[in-house]
């Protein structure tokens, strides 16, 4: 829906479940567990509290390995989505509950009848984060296995999304579900949808992707956007990229909402808020994490690699095989390689202090009020139309931000003070489907 020329942009806020990645501190004696219910309800009530859009939760189809061992910060595990989702229907009234699921490796069919039911048993309060897994380590805990080749997982994607479209819309008002059928590349389905249409239609779908063919498919299919940008300027080219490639699919540009996932570090001080962020950090890249990280960006074993000490000096392999299950995000690993010798020759940095710098994402640190401030101004210079926030504690993590930010944000006039819809997709601000 387009805004008034002029008026204020308003902020959206959403909560990630920190769990099994680089951001959550389990060091930390306060941290609970990943996989008692407790915390999933601790964090979406906290979430609700603060009245935020949606609660976030990301998925994992296989333990990540590293020089064949499990990696440590996945041991925890964790549970299958729709029932932690569809348990958190029960105890909350007006937070959206979105899930990160693979359209790999799922069937139309039983997507279109798990989400609908979720939106059912919600209200209205369903989101479908969509991602793609096309490697084959993953592929091996399915059928199939690696079957699908990468460049075909976009294929897959949108065929996944139009053909579970077709089951959503095969129920119409006040009258019975009409048989429908979908033929394509990857599906060739005939069937009856088991629900009626749910409250929201279709539930709202979020994408995570930053390829040409990942933005591509989120401009045209998704309501929001999950992405990772380290500066304004960076957020505000990447939201401009969406808008435009949003527009050229026949889509009004605030149709898809840029929501970047960011952590916070809040302090009663400037200085008291850096010195807090850089204990996490260096809580979160242990030496054993930051050799494994240059060792994913290398592609083979490091031994001897001093944390404390230069990069090596041979370049990155071609096809690493290191690293199972990770995504390796960076295309050209040599030039990388060059950038991280030039900033540790500047710096004086180890490899650790290093890997602490590099690998961190968009990190609001400071004062509640300068928090505050940042969020907003991000917002009003439409590099992101808000932030999903990723906790470094669970399930306490978010408490703070409630209790100390969302106020300085109600009253800067661009926050809701309540509730005005039930559903999801009246919280964000989306068109009816």
């Amino acid at each position: 829906m387009s805004r008034p020329s002029g008026a204020r942009r308003e902020i959206h806020l959403a909560a990630h479940f920190p769990g099994v990645n680089s951001t959550t501190v389990w060091r930390d004696p306060r941290a609970g567990s990943q996989t008692d219910f407790a915390s999933f309800v601790h964090l979406a009530r906290t979430a609700e509290r603060g009245l935020m859009d949606f609660f976030f939760l990301a998925e994992g189809l296989r333990l990540r390995e590293h020089r064949g061992q499990i990696v440590d910060l996945d041991v925890v595990g964790r549970p299958d989505t729709f029932p932690v989702l569809n348990a958190l229907a029960a105890v909350t009234e007006r937070l959206g509950l979105v899930g990160t699921i693979s359209t790999t490796f799922n069937e139309p069919y039983e997507l279109a009848r798990q989400f609908a039911t979720l939106d059912h048993l919600s209200a209205g309060r369903a989101g479908w984060n969509m991602v793609t897994s096309s490697d084959a380590f993953t592929g091996e805990n399915f059928r199939r296995g690696g079957y699908l080749r990468r460049e075909d997982r976009y294929v897959r994607a949108r065929e996944t999304i139009e053909a579970t479209r077709v089951f959503w819309d095969s129920w119409a008002p006040g009258a019975p579900a009409r048989e429908v059928a979908y033929r394509g590349e990857q599906f060739d389905v005939v069937g009856r949808s088991l629900l009626p249409r749910s409250p929201q239609g279709h539930p709202v779908l979020v994408q995570a992707g930053d390829s040409p063919d990942g933005r591509g498919f989120g401009a045209a299919h998704a309501d929001a956007i999950f992405t990772i940008h380290g500066s304004l300027e960076a957020g505000q080219a990447f939201t401009a990229d969406l808008r435009a490639r949003a527009e050229a699919a026949g889509r009004d540009r605030d149709d898809v909402k840029i929501l970047p996932g960011a952590s916070f570090v809040l302090g009663d001080s400037a200085a008291d808020a850096a010195e807090r962020a850089r204990e996490i950090r260096f809580q979160q890249v242990g030496p054993e994490q930051a050799v494994a990280f240059v060792e994913q960006l290398w592609g083979v074993e490091l031994p001897g690699l001093d944390p404390d000490g230069p990069l090596p000096a041979s370049d990155p392999v071609a096809e690493p095989g290191v690293t199972q299950g990770r995504v390796r995000h960076v295309q050209d690993g040599a030039a990388t390689a060059n950038a991280w010798r030039e900033l540790q020759q500047r710096h004086g940095w180890g490899v650790r202090e290093l890997v602490v710098e590099v690998s961190q994402r968009q990190q609001f640190v400071g004062t509640p009020q300068h928090v505050a401030d940042e969020i907003d101004r991000y917002v009003q210079a439409d590099a992101a139309d808000g932030f999903i926030l990723i906790p470094t504690l669970t399930p306490t993590g978010l408490d703070e931000f409630v209790d100390r930010v969302v106020p300085l944000l109600q009253e800067k006039g661009t926050y809701r003070r309540a509730y005005t819809g039930r559903t999801l997709r009246e919280h964000l601000g989306l068109r009816p489907v």
